[in-house]
């Protein structure tokens, strides 16, 4: 495609007009950039033009860069080049009125290019913002310099350090945007492009306004409260920083010196772990989507109608999903005390979002309407999916599997939100275990963005494929993983939480393994994690699955003595620590009880390195993870990585387990988990994916390009 195509060039009487046409979001993609400063040349160079409009075709204006090229820069196949900068320059330098029209969104790249125009006009309902942070890199063409020049050091850094869009209307108030245009958009911008032309005046650059930026004492003191909250909100994470460091300048330098200031910062922070591993975030969530063998060609189901069996937290969080969605749920439980109580959960979650200015009170109201309370099966014959939600025990869910397999409409979905229980075992209690499969949500049901879609041998590929699409109506990542216990989430949670119990029995305290974790960018210690999803749940699922453990393997023995003495976690006001609400208090009782309990079974204590706390958890989990590719009960490591992230408060700027250890280097892994075997044996024997993975001197993230072009 030329560049005339990709930015089409027109006239309308005096006021040429220039439109981007690359969808579907116009990213700047190479040929866009050249096109955009090519037309404007072009205008430049016309006597009968006095201005130029700049505007998007289809959805959106420019809603950022090709990420891609980034990858292109980092893995060496393209070198890193200014010339977008350059273009952006003249552009501005442009001696005739150049306005930029938004509609949808101008974000990164796309908002440096509104700002490198004269004047910005947008739509009521347009967003801006400059997201590069959530990518690990700052803005490269400007976006800090130029920024900070409209709106102020404080606002523009507050939107560069969170990456949040920012409305229109907000944009007008802080002088990011010029005007609204109500009605239509083009019209409206050559209108305003006239009216600029008209006064005579050479056009308003923004490199050139100076009065904007503030007062330096008083935007040095946000500065600062920015940064702490940046070190607060995203520990470990440098991206934030950088981007307050970078606007930090734009009132410190002349505006060229501070593009050079800019672009050096850019290019430290778009070759960190840092970056490459968000990079890998932000394409890996496109990449869980896409499943092998299922295609737009694969029939789906429609929902309209689903049904759940159990209102307890899962039950009602799972129905809430569904009536966000705007699809009318049953909700059964065995009795009515039971389902009121739940029903009362759920709408008490709702007006907890009306306090915080979530939700309507009109939209709670629609919201309950659509959850129908029932403690019988009645309806249930006119369901799409029917969801059961009830204990974590094999013998319950057959039981409940057995009754809707009796009642479920033949094209029915029927799902289990077990957690680790085999899918197949349970389709067996069905005459139809093409129909069953597991939709394993993460809690809270109704905030954790992730599903673990759970595929049985008998699971068709319109029941994946359906439950694949319907994961996006829900709002949710589904992730498609293979049966086996604790499916993949699960599984590698329990290699991280039988570490950090054998750590403590070696002589490291609770906070301090927690406080190892937390620190490293996990959203909460593994013990503290514990606590708040309750000790009894962990183990019962731990009885309910001894027969995966191998004869003679050490198990943790704390977790079990809690259970007995009914220290549950948060919701009995002791576990692993005491509470006081959900205010954690370390408990010297236990620590003392955790080093007796290890001398009567002959574990020596010795002191415990940091190093030694992260190492184990984190790379248990990833010689887990490998044994997960290699028997195919993940389809790539990505997908490890997206649940990782999504389900369990792995930090997105690690990249997920498996891109941590790619980035940390598979040799050295390999070689702490031999170390690791060498000492304790057992848990540690490595897996032969890793070995070859080391071996080659390759990664998972190689791995899995080598599985996508074999499939």
């Amino acid at each position: 495609m030329s560049d005339q195509e990709l930015v089409a060039y027109s006239t309308h009487d005096d006021i040429a007009v220039l439109t981007v046409n690359n969808p579907p979001v116009n990213a700047l993609s190479p040929g866009v950039p050249e096109g955009i400063r090519d037309g404007v040349s072009k205008a430049a160079a016309d006597d009968a033009i006095r201005a130029v409009v700049l505007i998007g075709g289809g959805r959106t204006f420019i809603a950022g860069a090709d990420i891609k090229e980034f990858g292109k820069i980092t893995s060496g196949q393209k070198k890193p080049d200014i010339g977008f900068n350059e273009i952006l320059n003249e552009v501005e330098c442009c001696a005739k009125p150049v306005v930029c029209a938004i509609h949808g969104t101008a974000l990164g790249g796309g908002l440096e290019t509104a700002m490198a125009c004269h004047y910005r006009v947008a739509v009521p309902d347009a967003m801006v913002g400059q997201p590069e942070v959530k990518l690990g890199i700052i803005p490269g063409a400007g976006g800090t310099q130029r920024l900070p020049r409209l709106c102020g050091v404080a606002k523009a850094a507050e939107i560069c350090a969170s990456g949040r869009m920012v409305s229109a209307k907000e944009a007008l108030d802080s002088g990011i945007v010029d005007k609204l245009i109500e009605g239509d958009l083009l019209e409206g911008a050559i209108a305003f492009a006239r009216e600029q032309a008209a006064t005579g005046e050479p056009p308003r650059r923004t490199r050139d306004i100076a009065d904007r930026f503030g007062n330096e004492a008083e935007y040095k003191m946000f500065l600062q409260g920015v940064r702490q909250e940046c070190a607060k909100r995203v520990r470990g994470m440098q991206a934030p920083l950088r981007n307050v460091d970078a606007v930090e300048l734009a009132p410190q330098l002349p505006f060229m010196e501070g593009l050079e200031a800019e672009a050096k910062i850019f290019q430290e922070c778009l070759f960190s772990d840092e970056s490459k591993a968000m990079i890998h975030v932000f394409f890996g969530q496109r990449a869980v989507s896409k499943v092998p063998g299922i295609g737009k060609e694969t029939p789906r189901l429609d929902i309209k109608q689903a049904a759940i069996i159990g209102a307890g937290t899962m039950g009602g969080g799972i129905a809430m999903n569904y009536a966000n969605a705007g699809i009318p749920v049953m909700l059964k439980e065995t009795d009515q005390e039971r389902l009121d109580k739940g029903v009362a959960v759920i709408r008490k979650n709702y007006e907890s979002s009306v306090k915080k200015g979530k939700l309507t009170e009109e939209k709670l109201e629609k919201r309950m309407a659509l959850i129908t309370p029932t403690t019988t099966y009645d309806g249930f014959e006119n369901a799409d999916i029917i969801v059961e939600a009830v204990f974590e025990n094999m013998a319950l869910k057959k039981e409940v599997f057995g009754e809707i397999d009796a009642i479920a409409k033949p094209q029915a979905i029927l799902a289990s939100n077990t957690s680790t229980l085999d899918i197949d075992e349970i389709a067996g209690a069905t005459k139809r275990p093409e129909s069953v499969i597991g939709h394993h949500f993460f809690s809270p049901a109704n905030i954790m963005p992730l599903i673990e879609i759970v595929r049985g041998k008998a699971t068709s590929d319109t029941v994946i494929a359906t439950s694949m699409d319907l994961a996006k109506g829900l709002r949710k990542t589904g992730v498609l993983v293979g049966n086996g216990f604790g499916f993949v989430g699960n599984r590698m949670f329990e290699q991280y939480q039988r570490q950090a119990q054998f750590l403590l029995e070696e002589g490291a305290t609770i906070e301090q393994v927690d406080k190892v974790l937390y620190d490293w960018g996990m959203a909460m210690g593994p013990l503290a994690v514990c606590d708040l999803a309750g000790i009894d749940v962990g183990i019962r699922v731990h009885q309910e699955n001894l027969d995966h453990i191998p004869e003679g393997y050490r198990t943790a023995l704390v977790g079990q003595k809690l259970f007995d003495m009914g220290r549950y976690g948060q919701k009995t006001g002791a576990g692993w620590y005491q509470y006081e609400g959900r205010k954690a208090i370390p408990d010297p009782e236990i620590n003392a009880l955790i080093v007796k309990m290890a001398t009567e079974a002959g574990i020596e204590q010795r002191e415990i390195s940091n190093q030694e706390i992260l190492e184990r958890c984190l790379y248990s989990m990833v010689n887990e993870g490998a044994k997960l590719l290699a028997e195919g009960i993940a389809l790539r490591s990505v997908d490890i990585d997206i649940i990782y992230i999504m389900g369990y408060g792995f930090p997105a700027f690690r990249g997920g387990p498996m891109k941590a250890a790619d980035l940390v280097g598979l040799k050295e892994v390999y070689d702490r988990i031999c170390h690791y075997n060498d000492q304790y044996g057992q848990w540690w024997k490595p897996a032969p994916l890793l070995k070859q993975l080391a071996e080659s001197d390759a990664t998972f993230t190689q791995y899995d390009y080598q599985q996508a072009k074999q499939a």
